[in-house]
Protein backbone atom coordinates (compact mmCIF):
# COMPACT_ATOMS: atom_id res chain seq x y z
CA UNK A 1 0.00 0.00 0.00
CA UNK A 2 2.91 2.33 0.65
CA UNK A 3 4.01 2.21 -2.98
CA UNK A 4 0.50 3.09 -4.14
CA UNK A 5 0.36 6.08 -1.82
CA UNK A 6 3.73 7.30 -3.08
CA UNK A 7 2.60 6.92 -6.69
CA UNK A 8 -0.59 8.89 -6.06
CA UNK A 9 1.37 11.59 -4.22
CA UNK A 10 3.88 11.81 -7.05
CA UNK A 11 1.09 12.04 -9.63
CA UNK A 12 -0.69 14.78 -7.67
CA UNK A 13 2.59 16.69 -7.33
CA UNK A 14 3.25 16.50 -11.07
CA UNK A 15 -0.29 17.63 -11.90
CA UNK A 16 -0.08 20.54 -9.43
CA UNK A 17 3.29 21.68 -10.77
CA UNK A 18 2.00 21.47 -14.35
CA UNK A 19 -1.06 23.59 -13.55
CA UNK A 20 1.07 26.09 -11.61
CA UNK A 21 3.57 26.39 -14.47
CA UNK A 22 0.84 26.79 -17.10
CA UNK A 23 -1.02 29.42 -15.06
CA UNK A 24 2.17 31.33 -14.20
CA UNK A 25 3.23 31.42 -17.84
CA UNK A 26 -0.30 32.43 -18.89
CA UNK A 27 -0.66 35.28 -16.39
CA UNK A 28 2.88 36.61 -15.94
CA UNK A 29 4.83 35.93 -19.13
CA UNK A 30 2.22 35.83 -21.90
CA UNK A 31 1.19 39.52 -21.67
CA UNK A 32 4.75 40.46 -22.69
CA UNK A 33 4.67 38.28 -25.81
CA UNK A 34 3.42 39.82 -29.06
CA UNK A 35 -0.25 39.03 -29.68
CA UNK A 36 0.52 37.63 -33.17
CA UNK A 37 2.93 35.03 -31.77
CA UNK A 38 1.84 31.40 -32.27
CA UNK A 39 2.08 30.63 -28.53
CA UNK A 40 -1.16 32.55 -27.90
CA UNK A 41 -3.20 29.80 -29.57
CA UNK A 42 -2.43 27.45 -26.65
CA UNK A 43 -3.95 29.74 -24.00
CA UNK A 44 -7.43 31.00 -23.23
CA UNK A 45 -8.15 34.74 -23.28
CA UNK A 46 -6.71 36.62 -20.31
CA UNK A 47 -10.17 37.28 -18.79
CA UNK A 48 -10.39 33.61 -17.88
CA UNK A 49 -7.22 33.94 -15.79
CA UNK A 50 -9.38 35.62 -13.15
CA UNK A 51 -12.71 33.89 -13.77
CA UNK A 52 -11.47 30.29 -13.51
CA UNK A 53 -9.82 30.65 -10.06
CA UNK A 54 -12.79 32.65 -8.74
CA UNK A 55 -15.30 30.01 -9.80
CA UNK A 56 -13.07 27.20 -8.55
CA UNK A 57 -12.77 28.97 -5.20
CA UNK A 58 -16.53 29.48 -4.99
CA UNK A 59 -17.15 25.82 -5.83
CA UNK A 60 -14.68 24.76 -3.14
CA UNK A 61 -16.28 27.08 -0.60
CA UNK A 62 -19.75 25.73 -1.41
CA UNK A 63 -18.52 22.15 -1.12
CA UNK A 64 -16.92 22.88 2.25
CA UNK A 65 -20.08 24.54 3.56
CA UNK A 66 -22.24 21.60 2.50
CA UNK A 67 -19.77 19.12 3.99
CA UNK A 68 -19.58 20.97 7.32
CA UNK A 69 -23.38 21.24 7.40
CA UNK A 70 -23.80 17.51 6.83
CA UNK A 71 -21.26 16.70 9.54
CA UNK A 72 -23.06 18.99 11.96
CA UNK A 73 -26.42 17.38 11.17
CA UNK A 74 -25.01 13.88 11.69
CA UNK A 75 -23.41 14.86 14.99
CA UNK A 76 -26.73 16.30 16.23
CA UNK A 77 -28.54 13.04 15.34
CA UNK A 78 -25.98 11.00 17.30
CA UNK A 79 -26.50 13.13 20.42
CA UNK A 80 -30.27 12.73 20.32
Amino acid sequence: MELGDKAVGFLLTIISLSIFTYYTFWVIILPFVESEHFIHQYFLPTEFAILIPVFAGLALLCFLCVFIGLVMLKSNKKKA
